[in-house]
């Protein structure tokens, strides 16, 4: 077994749903590279996002505070500092390729190099923020599909957001993260320093778009479709029946939702989200490839995640910004067979922010005492582990999640509520006897006592969380 530090390679995805992995029990997916990480690591079933968008969701997994202390609740906010630097100060050689969202978008971070490709279709945001997926498009004279384009297909607002990648395949952003993370590996001199490499995909956050090769498969299987009942959005609470009406009069990231749409519809948008997964894992297998060709693999933690998962239609919505498992729990893959014993699966609940201490005590750095977050290692090393007894998720009001002020969730293994601050109304789901959240039990007076058990956890958690991280808040008085 490696004793020294070893290279940690961090691999985020952006808005992959749990059920994206073919050997964690979906067989419709193709991934035979994460099926190796799972059959010879360690998967974590119930890892859970701190909040359902992209920025305040990384900002919490690179501190290990949660969005309130960070003061970062949506995409957009500012976020300049992380536990990178901790560990750019410890001699670890940092290196960013592809998306972190970081706002700005190149704001170092602790990083040595970065190499930063951002959203595929920035509209508002970043717009002219010229990344390197940019500059290799425009040094082969290309012009990147996007959302103003996609807008004068006559079909736009009927596809959900799947449309097919129709440039060279290498020019797609997944692949060329992808490709440009294998460069770096294959070229850079090999440092004597460890190196910490995080690599992230902009898929397959939408547009839904994969090359031909992998979209006609998936779209020849049968896959798992949404089924949402008039009851089912009547007991929704009222801020997120406005978002789904807003998604559907404004297009985000090239995506019309349809309030109805149909099965072939719905098929077609799933078909295309899977497909770009699954590009994402041939890319994997090539990274790996790249590492153990260099030597890295001897002494490595591999670590795969998603900043969240996405809706695809799933209780009526579109994209994220809700708190329904479908888009808090994320897929979370450790390797490293000669540290860790492979091929488990552990369904203790833990939040995505858990990996930050982690990878610092790999790294041989002690974490901050006033981090949230809480260190995997024993698990993962085989120690007796209950797992949290609460999760927790938050969010605040944005473009898109227009009418609440401020959505906090907190779940355990058996139940989930959501607070909507400062209104009467929330959700209450029964997770054991109703693990697809449809029935709303907020209002039932059968479970008033479970309500308020929640509520009083929450509160807890604040008040707790508060002091918690007094002293990390204190430098930015």
């Amino acid at each position: 077994m490696p004793t020294d530090r070893p290279h940690i390679i961090l691999i985020i995805t952006d808005q992959q749903r749990y059920d994206t992995i073919h050997a964690l029990g979906f067989p419709y997916m193709e991934t035979p590279n994460l099926d190796r990480l799972v059959r010879e690591g360690v998967a974590l079933t119930q890892c859970h996002i701190t909040a359902p968008s992209c920025v305040p969701s990384r900002a919490s997994l690179f501190t290990g505070h949660y969005p309130h202390t960070t003061g970062v609740f949506k995409n957009g906010d500012q976020w300049r500092r992380s536990w990178v630097e901790q560990l750019n100060q410890a001699g670890y050689h940092c290196v960013n390729v592809g998306k972190m969202h970081t706002v700005p978008f190149e704001t170092p971070l602790g990083f040595h190099e970065r190499y930063v490709v951002e959203n595929k279709d920035r509209y508002l945001e970043g717009r002219y923020y010229f990344d390197e997926w940019d500059k290799g498009l425009r040094a082969r004279g290309l012009v990147k599909q996007q959302r103003e384009l996609y807008r004068q297909r006559p079909d736009y607002r009927e596809s959900l957001g799947a449309f097919l990648w129709e440039l060279p395949e290498e020019t797609h952003s997944d692949m060329f993260v992808g490709d440009m993370a294998t460069w770096w590996i294959e070229t850079k001199p090999k440092s004597e320093n460890p190196l910490f490499l995080q690599i992230g995909f902009p898929g397959p956050h939408p547009p839904f778009d994969p090359v031909p090769r992998y979209a006609e498969p998936y779209m020849g299987k049968a896959l798992p479709l949404p089924q949402v009942s008039e009851a089912e959005l009547a007991g929704q609470p009222p801020p997120l029946l406005a978002m789904r009406q807003h998604n559907h009069e404004v297009d985000h990231d090239s995506v019309v939702h349809l309030l109805n749409p149909t099965r072939e519809q719905l098929h077609k948008q799933r078909a295309y989200y899977y497909a770009n997964c699954g590009m994402i894992d041939e890319k994997v297998g090539q990274i790996m490839q790249a590492l153990a060709a260099k030597g890295y693999l001897d002494n490595a933690v591999v670590i795969f995640t998603s900043d969240h998962g996405a809706a695809l239609g799933d209780h009526g919505h579109s994209q994220k910004w809700t708190m329904y498992d479908v888009v808090t729990r994320v897929p979370t893959l450790v390797w490293s067979p000669w540290r860790f014993a492979g091929g488990r699966q552990l369904d203790q609940l833990c939040s995505l922010m858990d990996l930050g201490p982690t990878i610092l005590e790999l790294a041989g750095v002690a974490p901050p005492a006033t981090m949230e977050a809480e260190s995997l290692l024993p698990v993962l090393r085989g120690e007796a582990w209950a797992g949290r007894d609460y999760v927790f998720a938050e969010h605040g009001r944005d473009g898109t999640l227009q009418e609440a002020e401020f959505m906090t969730m907190v779940r355990n293994r058996d139940w989930k509520l959501v607070h909507f601050l400062g209104e009467p109304y929330g959700q209450l789901f029964d997770l054991r006897n109703d693990r697809g959240e449809v029935q709303n039990r907020w209002d039932d007076p059968a479970h008033a006592d479970k309500k308020r058990e929640l509520l009083d956890a929450l509160r807890e958690w604040h008040i707790r969380s508060q002091v918690r991280t007094r002293a990390w808040a204190e430098p930015w008085r």
